[in-house]
């Protein structure tokens, strides 16, 4: 029978920077202020517009940008959305809107803080999506530019394929509904809220993962719970990162006294407020809970190596009579009492056992093992 070896069966193990993430930890950590990374251009972009009034409601995908300027004076609330940014739609659509060239730069940049601007006439969001990737175990995040001004908002996303505002979608379908009421501004604030509310859906995932983390830890049973935890550690700084400047982010709706915000809308702005405070409040929860379940992993590897010390201990206090008893009658002098002795061999073996079972005798009294 011919045995065929796969070493690179084994080498996957010694790749070091696979096993405890390092990889993910550089995709965190690749944030660099001082320099401006263009995202690459999207293949293909869709665009589709809601054009709505609390009587009708127009819903259209547009062949291209330009098809989108005619919404401007419409004379109805009108919701832009972009899938898949390029410059030059995006500079397009910003110019026709009196977008700031600075704004445009924010929006065709990746990895940008979350934040809000205000400027004459309109407001700009920058924030990200988050999405749970069950497989890798990974929080993925999309950034999302939002632009609201009278009577419009504009939004901007990567990604075609996914997107959390298909509940806005259907509610805009419902002519009873309060957003087909209300101006952009309650727009603007349904798909804070969706982005927001999800960022729950996510952080039940991760801790869904942590309890099963927790359980191994408890349990015992899992050598790479330290990999595990590690990994946790680093998603909570990914929530964290993008939680705490939409806090600023929303503060700046209740901070400010623009006229595009109606007074009845401040108060929705102020749940979604709430909501985020709440969210942060939970990242720091978890980040405790994955501290303890480290000190409890590290306590139990301590224990585990404090038995495999004691068995070592004993066995070695066990064999040290006989050691002491072979070693005193090895040596080499004619004067050793029963050396000739021909009952000398046994009664040397018999003390040399006697001694460990009393040892363990004594030991067990107290409770030693």
């Amino acid at each position: 029978m011919k045995i065929k070896l796969r070493p690179e069966k084994y080498f996957r193990y010694l790749y070091l920077p696979g096993l405890f993430g390092a990889r993910r930890t550089k995709e965190i950590l690749s944030v660099n202020p001082t320099i401006v990374p263009l995202r690459e251009e999207a293949q293909e972009v869709a665009v589709f517009v809601f054009d709505y009034d609390a009587n009708s409601i127009e819903e259209k995908d547009l062949p291209g940008v330009e098809d989108c300027f005619a919404y401007k004076t419409s004379g109805h609330t009108t919701w832009i959305n972009i899938d898949g940014l390029r410059k030059t739609d995006v500079e397009a659509v910003c110019n026709h809107y009196d977008v700031h060239p600075l704004i445009v730069e924010d929006i065709l940049s990746v990895n940008q803080r979350p934040k809000m601007e205000e400027s004459d006439g309109s407001f700009f969001c920058l924030l990200n999506m988050l999405y749970y990737d069950q497989d890798k175990q990974a929080v993925n995040h999309e950034q999302i530019s939002i632009i609201m001004g009278k009577d419009y908002v504009i939004s901007f996303q990567e990604d075609a394929i996914q997107d959390v505002f298909n509940p806005l979608r259907d509610r805009l379908k419902i002519a009873s509904s309060k957003i087909r009421q209300r101006g952009s501004d309650y727009l603007c604030y349904t798909m804070l809220d969706l982005i927001v509310d999800n960022y729950f859906v996510v952080m039940e995932k991760l801790g869904e993962h942590i309890e099963e983390v927790e359980e191994e830890v408890v349990r015992g049973n899992n050598p790479r719970s330290l990999v595990s935890i590690t990994q946790l550690r680093k998603e909570l700084i990914v929530l964290k990162r993008n939680f705490s400047p939409v806090r600023e982010l929303m503060n700046g709706f209740l901070r400010s006294d623009s006229e595009l915000l109606d007074d009845r809308t401040i108060k929705y702005f102020k749940d979604v407020y709430d909501h985020i405070v709440q969210a942060i409040d939970l990242v720091e929860n978890y980040r405790d809970i994955i501290v303890s379940v480290q000190d409890l992993h590290i306590n139990n590897v301590n224990l585990k190596m404090n038995e495999v010390m004691k068995v070592m201990a004993i066995v070695t206090c066990l064999l040290a009579p006989a050691t002491v008893i072979g070693g005193v009658f090895g040596m080499n002098f004619d004067a050793i009492p029963y050396l000739h002795n021909q009952y000398g061999f046994w009664a040397a073996v018999t003390i040399m056992l006697a001694i460990p079972v009393w040892m363990i005798l004594m030991f067990r009294k107290r409770g030693w093992f």
